[in-house]
């Protein structure tokens, strides 16, 4: 079924976004109550935008614009043609182009997905050569884009936001059981407010029986290479992109078809974490084998026991915030180094404090599993659906 074609500014009303300043520039335009999206906010959301990162201060907001609910975001530097639509009132700067559908002529869902399935690759085409990729507004409206009624966009995009719909409610649930996991680890190892704390004496700091231990006498780093050449194509890879922020539950990864370079192997329930920075708060564990980018630590707890407290403990802002301060300078991309992070100390619970904390975390990782599979589940049948749908060769 063929499509009438028809350029974006025909669909709707297309701008840039405006900013004049980065914040260690103009710190005044920053920190006020309006969301200033970015473009890794984008890439990180799913079809709508529901968190962000930065805000706007009144003089933030005077030097920019606060864009409507419902307006498609557009990225045109840094992460190329990605897209996802506010959920709410927001400001974004240049590197972002807003676009407001006519309800008349479009759909903003089924304009995200028709860069999701037909037109991102080529706008990353026309980026291509540069120091550094970007895409000019008007290459974007260079593009023709199939546009069927409105009706029939509302109806295809109704059945792609189904599944959308079920990841997001799966992302939210899972940001829960991580929230109460990350609290727990904190109440019993950071603030030592574990179960019969008021009971128990303490010593240099420490409650009596418990110890410092290295890190490295709790978990050891893998490295064992994969070579791309012998690796079947269907191998799961996972690499900093597919990495979540601030999250340690991986629902999403690639394929092996996709590397070309030598990487790390990993397995069930080992950690992974990003050592560039600034993507030290991209930790997460593996729900199955596969192989992983060199620009991650890949992380194996000694014992099966102490798997729940090791992932806490690598996840945890406070380990996150040293890593930061022990990265080795000297690139252009400053990187955790585990001979430093190995050697640190942390604070060790005795044997029965230890097992009522693997009693009470275990169910919350089994419950992220299920979640994790049923999300990938999701994005995989969606992903399918998706070209199929847009290009009409599906009927709705």
């Amino acid at each position: 079924m063929k499509w009438p074609l028809k350029r974006l500014n025909d669909l709707g009303y297309v701008s840039r976004g405006r900013s004049k300043n980065r914040p260690r520039d103009a710190a005044h335009l920053y920190g006020g109550d309006y969301p200033f999206i970015q473009t890794g906010d984008v890439k990180h959301s799913n079809l709508y935008i529901t968190q962000y990162t930065q805000t706007y201060s009144e003089a933030g907001l005077a030097q920019s614009r606060l864009w409507p609910i419902g307006t498609l975001c557009i990225t045109i530097a840094a992460n190329i043609a990605d897209t996802s639509i506010l959920s709410f009132e927001a400001c974004f700067p240049d590197s972002i182009i807003g676009f407001i559908p006519d309800p008349k002529e479009a759909d903003a869902r089924f304009i995200k997905y028709s860069f999701d399935a037909l037109l991102q690759k080529q706008y990353q085409n026309f980026s291509k050569g540069a120091a550094q990729d970007n895409l000019s507004q008007e290459k974007l409206l260079s593009i023709d884009i199939p546009a069927p009624s409105v009706d029939l966009q509302t109806k295809i995009a109704d059945v792609l936001a189904s599944y959308d719909a079920m990841i997001e409610n799966n992302r939210r649930r899972i940001a829960l059981l991580e929230q109460a996991a990350r609290h727990l680890y904190e109440e019993w190892f950071v603030r030592f407010r574990f179960p019969g704390y008021e009971h128990t004496k303490f010593i240099n700091g420490l409650p009596v029986g418990w110890q410092l231990k290295r890190l490295d006498e709790l978990c050891h780093d893998v490295r064992e290479h994969a070579d791309p050449s012998k690796l079947d194509v269907d191998t799961p890879y996972i690499g900093l992109e597919h990495l979540p922020r601030r999250s340690i539950t991986l629902c999403d990864w690639g394929k092996a078809e996709d590397v070309t370079s030598s990487k790390f192997c990993f397995s069930v329930n080992d950690i992974l974490f990003g050592k560039i920075r600034p993507y030290f708060h991209k930790v997460g564990f593996a729900l199955i084998d596969g192989i992983t980018s060199s620009d991650a630590i890949v992380i194996r707890p000694n014992e099966g026991h102490l798997f729940s407290y090791c992932l806490c403990l690598l996840s945890s802002d406070i380990f996150v915030a040293f890593a930061s301060k022990t990265v080795k300078e000297g690139s252009k991309m400053p990187r955790a180094d585990w001979k430093f992070l190995r050697e640190q100390k942390f604070s060790f619970p005795t044997k029965d404090v230890l097992e009522d904390f693997n009693a009470k975390i275990a169910p919350l990782t089994a419950q992220l599993k299920i979640l994790a599979f049923q999300t990938k589940k999701a994005m995989t049948a969606r992903d399918l659906l998706l070209p199929r749908l847009m290009n009409g060769e599906v009927e709705v």
